[in-house]
C-alpha cells in the first residue's frame, strides 16, 4: 500500500477572494447546535442535511428532555443515510485508493467513506477550525494515518494530479465557482476516477432565483448555482455524468421534523420547505465519471 504524504496545515489562510476570507470566517466561529449535537452522537459530524421516511414518533414522546434528545438522533440518523447514499456512489474503491473530500467540515464524509472502502482520504476546508476538529477526531479513532484534513482551498488544494480514486462535494459547491471547482477535481481523479456532487440548485425551468433561494444565500453567505450550470461545468471539465437524482422529496422530511426541533432551529426551515415545494430550489445528486 502506498502511503499518502501528510500535508501540514497551511500557515496562512487559504483564500483566493475576500468573499471566501469571510466564509472562512463565518466558519471558524460556527457553533452551531444542528451541527454540533448530532455529531456528539458517534463522533461523527456532518455538516449537511438529511434524506429518507422519518420516525416522527419521536414527537410524541411526552418527556421533553429525551422529546430533544430523540428528535436530535433521528436527524442524525437521517444525515447520515444522505453521507451513505452518497458513499453508495463511489465506485469500486478499495483500501489501497484515495478519495478526496471537497469542503469537509468537520469530516464526517471522510470517515464514512473510509469506514466502507478502507481507503485512505483527504480532506479539505477553507476553516482553520475545522480542520484542526476533524484531525483530532481521527486521531481519536485512530484512523489519522489514513485520513486527513488539510486546512487548505478545494479550488487549489495542491494535493497530486491524478492520484485519487474518487472525489466529491456534500453541500459546499456554493461556496465557489464551479468551472474552478471541476477542473481541480478533474487534475485530481485519475481517469476513470468518480465525482459525485449532492447539493442545493436553483431550478432553471422556474426562472430566475427565487426569493427563497436569496434568502438561503443570505442566511448562509453562499451563492446557490442554477441546476443547468453544473453539467456545464462538468462538461468543460471532463466530467461525464453517469447518474442523476433528484432527492428533493427525500429531504422533505428532515425540514419537516428539524422545524419542530425548538432546541435546534435556525429559523431557515420554513424557507427551505417553500422552495422545495414550489419547484424553484432542488436537492441534487449528479455522480459522473472523469474522461
Amino acid at each position: 500500500m502506498t502511503t499518502a504524504p501528510h500535508f501540514t496545515s497551511a500557515a496562512s489562510l487559504p483564500t483566493q477572494s475576500t468573499y471566501q476570507s469571510r466564509v472562512a470566517e463565518y466558519w471558524n466561529a460556527e457553533e452551531n447546535p444542528v451541527n454540533l449535537e448530532l455529531g456528539k452522537i458517534d463522533d461523527l459530524y456532518h455538516h449537511h442535511y438529511g434524506i429518507g421516511p422519518a420516525d416522527n414518533s419521536v414527537l410524541d414522546e411526552p418527556d421533553p428532555t429525551r422529546r430533544n434528545d430523540r428528535i436530535t438522533a433521528e436527524l442524525h440518523r437521517l444525515e447520515h443515510a444522505q453521507a451513505n447514499c452518497l458513499a453508495d456512489h463511489l465506485g469500486p474503491l478499495t483500501a489501497t485508493d484515495r478519495a478526496f473530500d471537497a469542503g469537509c467540515g468537520r469530516g464526517g464524509g471522510s470517515v464514512v467513506a473510509h469506514l466502507r472502502y478502507g481507503c485512505q482520504t483527504d480532506g479539505v476546508t477553507i476553516s482553520a477550525k475545522q480542520a484542526d476538529f476533524a484531525n483530532a477526531q481521527a486521531a481519536k479513532r485512530g484512523i489519522d494515518g489514513q485520513v486527513r484534513y488539510h486546512h487548505r482551498n478545494m479550488l487549489d488544494t495542491g494535493l497530486p494530479t491524478g492520484a485519487f480514486g474518487a472525489s466529491w462535494n456534500n453541500e459546499s459547491t456554493m461556496y465557489v465557482e464551479l468551472e474552478l471547482l471541476f477542473a481541480e477535481h478533474a487534475r485530481l481523479l485519475r481517469r476513470g476516477g468518480r465525482y459525485v456532487v449532492i447539493t442545493g440548485c436553483y431550478n432553471d425551468s422556474y426562472g430566475r432565483a427565487s426569493r427563497e433561494v436569496s434568502l438561503i444565500n443570505a442566511h448562509y453567505i453562499c451563492d446557490i448555482h442554477p441546476r443547468s450550470e453544473y453539467f456545464r461545468a462538468m462538461a468543460r471539465n471532463r466530467l461525464v455524468p453517469v447518474h442523476v437524482e433528484d432527492l428533493t422529496e427525500a429531504a422533505l422530511p428532515y425540514w419537516e421534523l428539524r422545524k419542530q426541533a425548538d432546541h435546534l432551529v435556525t429559523g431557515i426551515e420554513d424557507t427551505f420547505l417553500t422552495a422545495y415545494k414550489n419547484g424553484s430550489f432542488q436537492y441534487l445528486m449528479i455522480v459522473a465519471d472523469r474522461v
